[in-house]
């Protein structure tokens, strides 16, 4: 088995930890947009799990938008979900706030709780990729498991 890089085994642990059988797969060409994830995963765009941070204007807290690779993120429908304005976090923030870069970040093992939306349109999947830490990085779970681990709210983000 190939020796994981340290963002990506601290998401191998973690998903170990909570019980999960997942295997986090280190790819050496990117996985960095949610059409490189689907070539290298061999699905459907729709079962790339794209984690998106967004910041609240009015709190400055973050907001962590799981959506579909086939989707753009309506930030108004998010807005209401969140009872404020948003707005695309910057990679600083990010960062800081889940200890990974844009193009990795995971959908669990973040420095700080989050509050979660998680697209509805994962759901006809049985099985979804999502990020693992690193820009090469990425894992294939069961769509309900998603839930499970994140405590996200089911919802329509497009």
């Amino acid at each position: 088995m190939n020796q994981l890089t340290p963002s990506a085994q601290k998401i191998q642990n973690l998903l170990n930890s909570l019980g999960y059988k997942y295997t986090v797969i280190e790819h050496a060409e990117s996985t960095r947009t949610a059409q490189e994830a689907a070539d290298r995963a061999g699905c459907e765009l729709g079962q790339i799990v794209k984690s998106l941070i967004f910041r609240g204007k009015t709190s400055g807290k973050p907001i962590l938008v799981l959506t579909s690779g086939a989707n753009r993120v309506d930030e108004k429908r998010i807005s209401g979900y969140a009872g404020e304005s948003i707005s695309r976090a910057d990679a600083d923030f990010v960062r800081t706030v889940t200890g990974f870069a844009i193009g990795g970040v995971p959908p669990i093992g973040h420095h700080e709780k989050m509050e979660t939306y998680l697209d509805e349109d994962f759901l006809p999947y049985q099985t979804i990729w999502a990020a693992a830490g690193t820009p090469n990085a990425i894992f294939e779970l069961q769509t309900e498991d998603l839930q499970k681990m994140t405590a996200g709210k089911i919802v329509q983000v497009k």
